[in-house]
Formats: C-alpha cells, structure tokens, sequence
C-alpha cells in the first residue's frame, strides 16, 4: 500500500455504495477514508481499508461479522464489511461510526490527568469484561483505539476477534502485544497487557520500554501516579494466569448494592383481618389482670398519639407562618412565577481577553429556556490540542460544572475555534472557559505552556 495508491484513491467509490471523500490517516497495514453510509442514514462514516491477504481475508471478514453483532455502548459499531478492488488490488474494507477524536490524537500536548483516567476505566472494563464474557478479545488495546463518539469513550472494534484466534501474518507485534503473541494467539489476558500500557502512556505521555526476549518485569516510569501503580503492574505480569481480569478490576468501581432493609417488627393484626369469632375460643381468655393491664396499655398509646398530633400541628402552623414570612420578603424586582421567561439578547454573548493568535470563535449556542434556567454563573473548562495549521485535533473537559448540557455545548464550541499557524512546534495546548448566565455567554483563550 504506497502514498500513491491513497492519493489516486480519494473521491472513488467502494463497490458504488462508500464514497471515498476524504482521506482521515493510516496505519502500517491500513487506511481509512471519511465515507457516508446511506444503510444507516448517516452522512459521515469511517472507512477503512487494508490487504487482503488470500490466507486470512475470509477469517478476517468472519472476525468483523461477529465484531458487528456485538452491542455494547462502550464499544465502536461496525456497519458494514466486504471485500472491494481498487487501482487493480484486492482489499478487505469495515465500515463504522466516525469518531470525534481518540486518546492518540489528545497525548502529544498532554497527559491524562488521574481524574480523567478514572473516567476512562469504568467504561474501558466494562466493554472488556462484556467481550471476555463472550470469549473475544479487543485484540487492539492502544490509544488510536481509545475513541470518543458523542462525548462518550467507546473501544475500536475492528480488531475485535475470538480469544486464541491466529494472529500471525496479519500485523507485526508491538510493545502493546502481551509477550505470549510472539506465539500467533491472543488470550483474553492480553486485553490486560494492552490495557497496562496504554495507562502507563496516558498517564506519562510515553509507553513504558520493555524486551520481549527478557523475563524481567516491566519497570514503571518514576513520575507515575501512585494510585494506578499496583493495578498497571498486574496488567503488565509476564505470566497471563497472573493478570487481573477485567470484571475483577470492574467490581470495586461499581457502587455497592443498597442495603436490604430488615424484616418489619410484628404488629398487632388489624381488626377487619381478625378471625371469625366461633363458638370455642381459638385461646384461653386471659386472666382479669392482664386485661387491666391491656386496657391501661391501650389508653396511654391512645394519649401519646394525641399529644404527638398536637406537636405535629403546631410544628406546621410555625413553619407555614415562617413561609409567608420569606415569601414576604423577596424582593419587588422578581417577576410572578406565572411569567414566562423573557426573551435572552444573543447579542450579549461575546469573548472576553481573547489573544491576537485566536482568528476564530465559537460561542455555544444555548437555547433561551436553558438561559432562563441559570441561577448565577455557570462556568465550564475545555482543554483542547491544537495543531501547528492551528486547527482543534481534540477537545476534553477540564471543568464540566454542573450540567451535562452547558458541558456539551461548551465542548461543540471548543471542537470549532481557529487559531493562528503554530511555527515552533508541531501542537500547543489552550483552555477555553465558557461562562453562562442569564445574560449571555462570554469566552476567555489561554494558552498553557
């Protein structure tokens, strides 16, 4: 597959249904094109491309059935898949959702706070331990794989295959493979190597340096934050039986089941569920001074309830005088409550200390029901990567507020914004602050060095 090929490539159609519109990246052994797939209705999909190698094609094209049977929310979608010719060379083709970013595009300006990599595990292990449960593997676990479609972390399925399937002959290993591929098989413990390293390299920016042909144990970098230490080290265990699964790393991160309440205490049966009276008793009658003792029993309960209800209605006649109390004093400017909110200026929204190399601004379009909603000011952070054209390769929250929402719209804004051509170096790190009121949305640029 030479640069050629892929440049000639560009505005063909795959088998007249996937257009070829625009070339996205590639990999040793593959490239991928922005498509549109009209099956599923939607204008913009990924579609990538490799060799087919006569020996594999068809077990390869069975991997990507099953991958696409699959249903997992953490897990990308596979929408179609086949065999096509171009430029007189057969290749094997997997069509799937595009992602907005992935952890490969985000690392070269920065780590993963340990935050952000508490985010990412739950959703990592729980399409892990669904897939194991079936017996496949990802077979892939690398930051290109780590995706984000709708602001939500979904693991490549392209690569996904059943546990022990060969692999040989389809791509050369890397630090990312667990020793035992040098044998041609992946086991499901080879999820957890993959998953070891990429932390390692998310948390530090660089993967951690180790020989497949030496026994030694994989030495974590210094500056790794202690917390995720025992738990990378266990993925990265040389003998596979040693490694974590990934429903036993899952389980601590899940809340804990409420507790079972205990048994209600026995009460007295209620009258209209009493026994039909016959002529012999069901028990003895009891002696005349317990039934003394039952008619004093009675009338004291009976007086407690009554002085519990005479408290209770004082407590709610205080209460309710203290509400007209602090009705009373809000102020004249409040409108009714019956009002409906009044129409937001948009022309309010605006940037604020914005620096020379911003050329371009995206203030978050907000609807005027989610203004009138804001008590205050919501304030939410996006950290994006700009690369040396100045353009935004990938976007997270640094502060998401409160609200999904604001969060959302803030990160649709950010994912927009244009800054000047970087000459120095190949990508630079800004942080965007949106603030939201009533009033309208103001943005401030700083550039972190």
């Amino acid at each position: 597959m030479t640069e050629d090929w892929t440049k000639q490539w560009e505005k063909r159609i795959v088998n007249g249904v996937y257009p070829l519109r625009r070339y996205l990246g590639r990999s040793r052994r593959s490239v991928v094109f922005l498509t549109e797939c009209k099956a599923q209705d939607l204008s913009q999909a990924a579609i990538k491309i490799l060799p087919a190698i006569p020996a594999l094609a068809e077990a390869q094209l069975e991997h990507w059935r099953t991958a696409a049977s699959l249903s997992h929310p953490h897990l990308l979608r596979l929408l179609d898949a086949g065999r096509c010719e171009l430029g007189g060379h057969h290749f094997l083709f997997v069509v799937m959702d595009l992602a907005e970013q992935n952890l490969a595009q985000i690392l070269p300006g920065r780590p993963l706070t340990a935050d952000e990599v508490r985010d990412l595990m739950p959703a990592t292990l729980e399409a892990l331990a669904y897939l194991h449960g079936k017996n496949l593997v990802q077979g892939g676990l690398k930051p290109p794989n780590f995706l984000v479609v709708d602001d939500q972390l979904k693991l490549a399925s392209d690569t996904i295959r059943p546990a022990g399937a060969r692999i040989a002959g389809i791509a050369k290993t890397s630090w990312y493979d667990p020793p035992e591929a040098k044998k041609g098989t992946m086991p499901i413990a080879g999820d957890m190597w993959g998953l070891g390293i990429t932390l390692v390299e998310a948390l530090t920016q660089t993967p951690p340096a180790w020989s497949r042909d030496s026994s030694d144990s994989v030495a974590l970098p210094e500056n790794l934050a202690p917390e995720f230490a025992d738990t990378i080290q266990r993925c990265l265990n040389r003998d596979p039986a040693q490694r974590p699964t990934a429903a036993e790393l899952l389980a601590p991160l899940r809340p804990a089941p409420p507790a079972t309440p205990p048994p209600p205490e026995p009460t007295a049966t209620p009258a209209s569920a009493a026994p039909r009276v016959t002529n012999e008793p069901l028990v003895p009658a009891p002696p005349a001074q317990n039934s003394r003792n039952t008619r004093f029993l009675v009338i004291s309960i009976a007086v407690g309830f009554a002085a519990l209800l005479a408290f209770w209605m004082a407590m709610r006649l205080f209460h309710t005088h203290a509400d007209e109390k602090q009705t009373a004093s809000i102020t004249p400017e409040s409108p009714p409550a019956e009002s409906p909110p009044t129409a937001v200026d948009d022309s309010k929204a605006s940037i604020g200390a914005t620096p020379p190399t911003v050329l371009h601004q995206e203030i978050p379009d907000v609807s005027r029901h989610a203004r009138a909603s804001i008590h205050g000011v919501i304030k939410i952070a996006v950290r994006v990567t700009v690369d040396r054209p100045g353009n935004v390769v990938a976007a997270t929250l640094d502060n998401g507020g409160s609200s999904k929402y604001f969060a959302r719209a803030a990160m649709g804004a950010a994912k927009k914004w244009k800054f000047a051509e970087g000459q120095a170096r190949p990508s630079r790190v800004w942080l965007l602050t949106f603030d939201f009121s009533p009033a309208g949305t103001t943005a401030e640029a700083t550039e972190e060095r």
